[in-house]
């Protein structure tokens, strides 16, 4: 297996597409190394595009955000859920049409700016629901939605997201309200637009000219599972939800390409490893293994990690081994496999990569 690229890894690919939350910032604060690492892609002419699932911003709004904190970004450069979910209801539905909005006030502009009529009860006979997250959703909203789709009404989610990252850990996103809705509806939204869906990453590997485009995410659900189902390559970013306990569980459809601890691993080659996932199951995933450094054995299903070096490059050995314990050890709700170190080197890196030992 190929521990790492033997270049700058951004130097293989014509267009990077960030996920932001969890990537770029947590919240409204830059995470430490990701004003400096996107400021890199500028200087050497590579495209960039923001892809986010949060759908309480406008892409003007967020190129805003972007911007003032130190990353220069134009509107066109970012795609949104509600955006793109305004856009499909507009390509289905007659101008004008009553459209009941659930989430935030963003939302209610991205479908007004469309040519649609936003509501708020569905008194107001609205043809469709469309549901984003907003900090102040409430019972009333997702009564009014219940009753517009049980009367007949589109339901579009424009993502279905568990959670979404916070400086005090993970809070309830919009899957989870979604999730109120398919309880009381017993049913499923008909089109949920946002990751792991691939229309936002496809919509923006279009823009790289024909060039290669690598995802870059920190959530295995959507980011990463979208890039594979766009047929894209991923690098996964430890730094907001998605961590190597839950990466050693991950199915064929949510293995990235390539694992870093931050964005340094994009102009970095030291900084990033490379994991054998990606939208054509890289058969280096079958491989021995090793790593640079790093041996892991099987044995009674508990991987075992000798050798030594840096914690990140013990990452390869690690997937690979529990990777292979086939499809029968990743079910809908897979468990991480149990770890041991073989010697002091190994405990300290499985600390490091937050496995318990």
């Amino acid at each position: 297996m190929n521990a790492a690229p033997t270049g700058p890894l951004v130097d293989g690919y014509q267009l990077v597409a960030f996920d932001l939350d969890g990537v770029v910032y947590l919240i409204d604060r830059p995470i430490p190394g990701a004003v400096e690492a996107i400021g890199r892609l500028h200087a050497g002419g590579r495209s960039v595009a923001y892809v986010t699932n949060n759908a309480s911003r406008r892409s003007s709004d967020v190129a805003q955000l972007l911007t003032g904190m130190g990353v220069p970004a134009r509107p066109e450069e970012v795609l949104t859920s509600a955006g793109a979910a305004a856009e499909l209801l507009r390509d289905r539905l007659p101008a004008g049409s009553a459209v009941l909005v659930v989430g935030a006030e963003a939302l209610r502009a991205e479908v007004s700016a469309v040519g649609l009529r936003p509501v708020t009860t569905a008194d107001e006979s609205p043809v469709a629901v469309v549901q984003g997250y907003g900090p102040l959703v409430g019972w009333a909203d997702l009564a009014e939605a219940s009753i517009a789709v049980r009367a007949g009404a589109l339901w579009i989610a424009t993502n279905t997201d568990r959670t979404l990252p916070s400086g005090r850990g993970p809070l309830p996103g919009n899957g989870s309200l979604v999730a109120v809705l398919r309880t009381a509806l017993d049913r499923e939204p008909d089109v949920v637009v946002g990751k792991p869906e691939p229309a936002l990453f496809a919509t923006a590997a279009r823009r790289a000219d024909g060039g290669r485009t690598l995802v870059v995410g920190d959530r295995l659900d959507t980011d990463i599972e979208g890039a594979v189902r766009a047929g894209l390559d991923s690098l996964l970013v430890l730094t907001g939800v998605s961590d190597v306990p839950e990466l050693l569980t991950a199915g064929p459809q949510r293995r990235p390409t390539y694992v870093c601890f931050d964005l340094a691993g994009l102009s970095d080659p030291a900084a990033v490893v490379r994991v054998g996932g990606g939208p054509a199951g890289d058969r280096s995933a079958d491989a021995p293994s090793v790593g640079s450094g790093w041996t892991v054995s099987v044995a009674d299903g508990v991987l075992e990690l000798t050798g030594s070096g840096r914690p990140l490059d013990a990452v390869p050995a690690l997937c690979a081994a529990a990777w292979s314990r086939g499809p029968e050890a990743a079910g809908s709700t897979p468990t991480a496999p149990r770890v041991r170190a073989g010697s002091a080197e190994a405990e300290a890196a499985l600390r490091a990569l937050g496995l318990s030992v």
